[in-house]
């Protein structure tokens, strides 16, 4: 089963953090993987954000997400409701004192065939996702 992991200290205060990985009009500025993504309302829990991402040979994916957890400032995270593959995932916030420290975390149920076809590309896209906080972090301490 596919996953990946990373945490890393923001320079922010966790209020800001967690509103800025928690709108999804921000996500395409440092995920460079989406192409869309948009929510009708404020984020929660049942909520459903609109998600087009970049896949095979630049094709498009829907890949929509259902939230399952939102409690200000240190929890969110989301089930993916479309698209070939389903992951799950979640930040965590903790207040440091250099700022918020953020832990993101990916998962995938990927097996028989689709762990054959497609496994090692989840993989290589769920590490990509990781490597993406790095963007995240220069937004929001520039």
């Amino acid at each position: 089963m596919p996953t990946a992991s990373r945490t890393i200290e923001i320079a922010a205060p966790i209020e800001s953090v967690f509103a800025f990985f928690t709108d999804p009009g921000k996500d395409p500025l440092w995920r460079s993987g989406v192409k869309e993504m948009s929510a009708e309302g404020a984020p929660a829990v049942g909520g459903i954000v609109h998600q087009v991402v970049a896949g095979p040979g630049g094709r498009s994916i829907g890949a929509d997400i259902r939230i399952t957890e939102y409690a200000a400032p240190v929890r969110y995270a989301f089930a993916t409701i479309a698209g070939p593959v389903r992951p799950v995932g979640g930040y965590t916030f903790t207040e440091t004192p250099a700022g918020t420290s953020v832990t993101f975390a990916l998962s995938a149920d990927v097996t028989g065939v689709k762990k054959l076809l497609m496994g090692a590309a989840v993989q290589r896209s769920m590490d990509g996702e990781m490597a993406a906080l790095d963007r995240a972090k220069a937004l929001l301490e520039s």
